[in-house]
C-alpha cells in the first residue's frame, strides 16, 4: 500500500449560525470555491492535477444538495469530478479518510478533501430525514437529539454541573489564548471581512455558565425513549456547556509522497490509520472516542504515544469521559480549544480537527496525532496522523 500524506490545509474562520453571523451571506458553495482558489494560489497547483474532490456536507438540501464538491469544481474550473458523502458531524473527517484510502489503494495521487457547513442558511435537520421526523423510525431505532444523549451520558458518568461548566470555561480560555498567540494565523483564511472564528468568550467564567437553565430538559418524548433503556437522566448541559452552531469550510490536500515531489510540496504528515465506529444511538455520543481508540490501536501504538488529541466538543460530558479515559489532560487534549468555544459546522468540524491536529504536532513537534468526532446515530470516526520530520 501506498503511503498518503497531508501536503497543506486551509480553512475559513467559523461564523455565528445567525443571521448576524459574519459569513451568512455567503453560501455553503461560495465558501467552497473560495477556499478552492486560495489553495490553488497558496500551493502553486494547476486544477488538473487534483484527481477528485470530497466533501463532506451534513445537510444535503436546498442550497447544499445536488453534489456541492462537483458544483463548485464547475464553477471554478476544475476538471475535476468531485463526490459529497455524509457521516452527520463526523462528514468531514471521514471525507479526509475516504481520500487518503483512494490515493493508498493506488486510485488517486492528488485530491482535495474537507467539509462545509452553512447553518445559518440550511438549518440543522432541514433535509426532512427519517431519523428526525418519522416516529416510528425515532421510536424503533431510539434517535433521540443529540442533546439528550449529552445528558444521559453525563448522568451514567456521574458528572457533575460544576464539572461540565469548568470544562467550558476552559476551552473558551484555551481557544482565546490561541488565537492571541498566533496559533491559527496560517490555516484560517479571512472570509468575508471575518478574519477570526466569532463566538469565543473571552473572560468567560463558571459564574456567568452557573446563571444558565439546562437546555433539553424540555422534551419528554426524547426522554421517554431514554427512560425505557435507562433508569433515569438528569438535564445537565446549557448552552454554554454545548456545542455552538457555526458556518464553516475548510480543504486539505491529500496525496502520494511521490506526487508532492513531483509538484513542489513536502508532506507535513502521514495518515497513519483511520477507522469508523458505532455505538447505541440513544447513548451516541460516544462512538467518537472509540473511533479514536480503534485508530490508534490499528496504527500500533496507545494513548501515551499521543502527542495531540483533536476531539470534537460534542457536549462538555463527552469531554471529560475522554479525558478520563485516556488519560488525556489539558495540555494534550484540544490544546487550542474546541468546538464548545468555537462553534460546529457540522460537515466542515472534522476536516478542521485534522487540520488543527497537524498544526499543533508542528508546533510542539510531536510525532503522533489523533482526530475524531461523533455523529448523530452513533457513528463516529478517527485518524492518526504522525508528522514528518523532513
Amino acid at each position: 500500500m501506498t503511503d498518503v500524506f497531508v501536503l497543506d490545509w486551509i480553512r475559513t474562520p467559523r461564523g455565528k449560525a445567525s443571521p448576524k453571523g459574519g459569513l451568512h451571506s455567503l453560501s455553503a458553495l461560495d465558501l467552497v470555491t473560495g477556499l478552492q482558489r486560495e489553495l490553488i494560489e497558496r500551493t502553486g497547483l494547476a486544477p488538473d492535477m487534483v484527481d477528485d474532490v470530497v466533501l463532506g456536507v451534513a445537510s444535503q438540501v436546498g442550497e447544499q444538495g445536488a453534489d456541492l464538491a462537483r458544483t463548485a469544481n464547475l464553477l471554478n474550473g476544475w476538471p475535476t469530478p468531485g463526490v459529497t458523502l455524509n457521516r452527520f458531524c463526523a462528514s468531514g473527517i471521514d471525507a479526509v479518510a475516504t481520500a487518503a484510502a483512494r490515493v493508498r489503494a493506488g486510485d488517486y495521487r492528488l485530491v482535495v478533501a474537507g467539509g462545509v457547513e452553512s447553518v445559518s442558511r440550511v438549518p440543522i435537520f432541514s433535509d426532512g430525514g427519517a431519523l428526525w421526523n418519522d416516529p416510528s423510525v425515532v421510536k424503533s431505532v431510539g434517535s433521540v437529539h443529540m442533546g439528550i444523549a449529552a445528558d444521559l451520558n453525563a448522568t451514567l458518568e456521574g458528572f457533575t454541573r460544576d464539572q461540565l461548566d469548568a470544562y467550558a470555561v476552559e476551552t473558551h480560555a484555551k481557544a482565546h489564548a490561541a488565537w492571541e498567540s498566533g496559533a491559527f494565523d496560517y490555516s484560517v483564511i479571512e472570509t468575508n471581512d471575518l478574519a477570526r472564528d466569532e463566538l469565543i468568550r473571552p473572560g468567560l467564567s463558571a459564574e456567568a455558565l452557573s446563571g444558565l437553565a439546562p437546555v433539553f430538559g424540555d422534551r419528554p418524548d426524547d426522554d421517554a425513549l431514554v427512560l425505557e433503556r435507562f433508569e433515569r437522566i438528569e438535564h445537565l448541559h446549557t448552552v454554554g456547556t454545548s456545542p455552538q452552531m457555526a458556518d464553516a469550510a475548510a480543504l486539505l490536500l491529500i496525496g502520494t509522497r511521490e506526487q508532492a515531489d513531483a509538484v513542489g510540496l513536502r508532506p507535513r504528515a502521514r495518515i497513519v490509520s483511520s477507522t469508523t465506529a458505532t455505538c447505541d444511538p440513544v447513548i451516541m455520543l460516544t462512538a467518537g472516542q472509540e473511533a479514536m481508540e480503534q485508530a490508534i490501536e490499528r496504527a500500533g501504538l496507545a494513548p501515551r504515544d499521543i502527542d495531540v488529541f483533536e476531539f470534537a466538543e460534542a457536549f462538555a460530558a463527552l469531554c471529560l469521559r475522554f479525558r478520563r479515559d485516556l488519560d488525556a489532560g489539558p495540555e494534550r487534549m484540544n490544546p487550542n480549544g474546541g468546538t464548545i468555544a468555537m462553534g460546529h459546522a457540522f460537515g466542515a468540524t472534522g476536516a478542521i480537527m485534522v487540520g488543527g491536529c497537524l498544526d499543533e504536532l508542528e508546533r510542539r513537534e510531536g510525532r503522533f496525532g489523533v482526530a475524531g468526532v461523533s455523529g448523530a446515530a452513533g457513528l463516529g470516526v478517527g485518524l492518526v496522523l504522525e508528522r514528518c520530520s523532513d
